[in-house]
């Protein structure tokens, strides 16, 4: 579990629309947590809120369809 597996997902995000518009729809840090451990990362909800805030984003969506400002 770590810090870069997190930078690795919002970099992926950042770059590939459909990883990302899946990630999105996820209305909770417990699922997107769940479906990135299924994607084959590993970090854990305390890691990923750490990482977001340190970048100075939140991870509520907003918008319709929904969008995250997390993305790097």
């Amino acid at each position: 579990m770590s810090k870069q597996s997190v930078e690795n997902l919002l970099a992926k995000g950042g770059s590939d629309k459909e990883f990302r518009v899946k990630y999105d729809n996820v209305m909770s840090k417990e699922k997107f947590v769940e479906l990135a451990i299924a994607d084959g990362y590993d970090f854990t909800i305390e890691e990923l809120t750490q990482v977001i805030r340190e970048n100075g984003d939140q991870f509520e969506n907003y918008g319709n369809p929904p969008k995250r400002s997390i993305w790097g």
